[in-house]
């Protein structure tokens, strides 16, 4: 999946001579948490967050004073160096770029002007819809070891018993590396006799452990 299929393309902006108050009272407004800030060409030149306007504000304990200090333009705030990304980049990137930045939004530019953005709750409602978890059906947790044709050998099983895969996820088994996790979601809500039918191929169902079911 990409980028263009998941970001906002009606985004929220202002320009760099807006005041601060105008664009808190805009985020309040629009009940947003990060707003791009472009030239007049549409291109990107910064970014203001909740947290830049409440750093800008007064203290509650000193609510009435400096207030001169928020009809200053938002681009004495602003974030200037962005971290930005492409509409065709993958969305498992961008993730990696959220994961290790430790950034809520990504502004998405192409040609240098500002086309979209993603947020956090973007990346959540994707990976949400990537793993089936929103669908009704159930999850087994296989552990298999790292060998080439595994996953083949286990969707075989799945599809003899003709129970439809809505995803799959594979991570490394941190006991041992020369083991990994398969994780199956699958569109049924009894996966009780394909579990017998894992262990009777040999192999070890972690989740769920399923009483009178074994070998």
């Amino acid at each position: 999946m990409i980028v263009e299929e998941i970001m906002k393309t009606e985004i929220v902006t202002v320009n760099p001579t807006v005041s601060i108050t105008d664009t808190m009272r805009l985020m309040e407004s629009k009940k947003i948490r990060h707003i791009p800030v472009i030239n007049a060409n549409q291109q990107l030149v910064g970014i203001v967050t909740l947290s830049d306007i409440r750093d800008a504000a007064p203290s509650i304990f000193r609510a009435n004073e400096h207030l001169e200090d928020l009809q200053k333009p938002v681009d004495s705030i602003m974030k200037k160096d962005v971290i930005t990304g492409h509409p065709l980049d993958f969305v498992e990137e961008i993730a990696a770029v959220f994961y290790e930045h430790k950034i809520g939004c990504l502004p998405i530019t192409n040609n240098q002007k500002l086309v979209g953005i993603v947020t956090e709750t973007d990346l959540l409602r994707t990976l949400v819809e990537l793993t089936g978890a929103h669908q009704p059906g159930s999850q087994i947790e296989i552990r298999v070891p790292n060998l080439a044709g595994k996953l083949s050998d286990i969707t075989s099983i799945i599809k003899n018993r003709k129970a439809n895969i809505l995803s799959v996820l594979v991570y490394p088994d941190k006991k041992d590396d020369q083991f990994k996790i398969l994780v199956v979601r699958l569109q049924t809500m009894n996966p009780t006799v394909l579990i017998q039918d894992l262990k009777q191929s040999g192999y070890d169902v972690l989740w769920p452990n399923l009483p009178g079911v074994s070998l």
